[in-house]
């Protein structure tokens, strides 16, 4: 009986550590994306030549550090894609920046008490941080795109969406599976926009799925702007996704997962009319080159 009870404490004590472990380590991620069925499907108009310009694949590694309070998330590897030479590689930059999917350049800074979110990024050779939350919430596809005239109802895209807010569904499912061996659940994030695709007014509608685990204890997301709970480990969309691809429990320092004190802070809305204007110029600059896209 003794040794039985001696057991029995072992056993809770080798528990107990090995969910100490898990407080801190390092979560390793790899987004994969096809630009032109990106591109597509966010209604941005891609010619023949373009295409044949653009990568048929752009992968890049993301890492996220966490202790028991706070995580860091960010890029740890240049940009790689499936063509050689500096024009595809400045593509995959700019494709995964405005993809949607991992966080392009952008650091991201979690605390996991409020389940708030810091963005630090460089726009225009300034550091700017910008304070956000874990939540679904749909970006406005329509940033950056060209107007005729003011109207933001009318662009030169065959697909324009309009300024209406959309439809949001969140569907959960009984469906699991292992990723780096912690169990997930599946949830689909389905959005149903209003839009006009060749002067017709239909609906649009898209699913994102996110496989989530609650083992790990904390709240977390790659996007911000794709969670509904617990630590997201894949996302999994039209055009790309992204997937955890390894985990390591380590220690991590408190200075890892604390976001840069020398920054000017931005607003959501200041940050997307920047964005806008980044675009229009990179617009005019691929019209002056005879149509062809141009990326530094």
């Amino acid at each position: 009986m003794k040794k039985t009870f001696v057991a029995f404490l072992s056993a809770m004590a080798l528990t107990v550590s090995v969910q100490a472990q898990k407080k801190s380590g390092a979560i390793q991620y790899q987004t994969s994306i096809d630009p032109v069925a990106m591109a597509e499907a966010s209604g941005f108009p891609i010619s023949e030549e373009m295409k044949a310009r653009m990568p048929k694949s752009i992968k890049a590694n993301y890492e996220l550090l966490y202790n028991a309070t706070n995580a860091s998330f960010m890029p740890v590897v240049e940009t790689e894609d499936s063509n050689s030479g500096g024009g595809q590689q400045g593509m995959g930059r700019m494709m995964m920046r405005f993809g949607g999917i991992g966080g392009g350049n952008k650091e991201y800074y979690y605390t996991f008490a409020d389940q708030k979110v810091v963005e630090v990024f460089d726009l225009m050779d300034t550091t700017y941080v910008m304070p956000t939350k874990l939540a679904v919430n749909v970006v406005n596809p329509n940033i950056g795109r060209p107007n005729n005239g003011g109207n933001q109802n009318q662009s030169t895209s065959a697909v324009q969406f309009l300024n209406v807010p959309p439809t949001i569904e969140v569907i959960k499912s009984d469906e699991t599976k292992k990723i780096v061996n912690l169990n997930c659940n599946k949830v689909t994030i389905k959005t149903i926009r209003k839009a006009t695709v060749l002067g017709m007014e239909k609906d649009i509608t898209d699913e994102t799925v996110l496989w989530y685990t609650n083992d790990l204890g904390f709240s977390f997301s790659p996007d911000p702007n794709l969670w509904t709970e617990g630590a997201v480990l894949a996302i999994e969309k039209k055009g790309g996704g992204m997937l955890a691809t390894s985990i390591e429990y380590r220690g991590v320092s408190a200075k890892d997962v604390s976001a840069p004190k020398k920054a000017i802070a931005i607003t959501p809305e200041q940050y997307q009319a920047k964005q806008a204007a980044m675009m229009a110029r990179f617009r005019n600059n691929g019209n002056r080159q005879g149509g062809a896209m141009r990326v530094n």
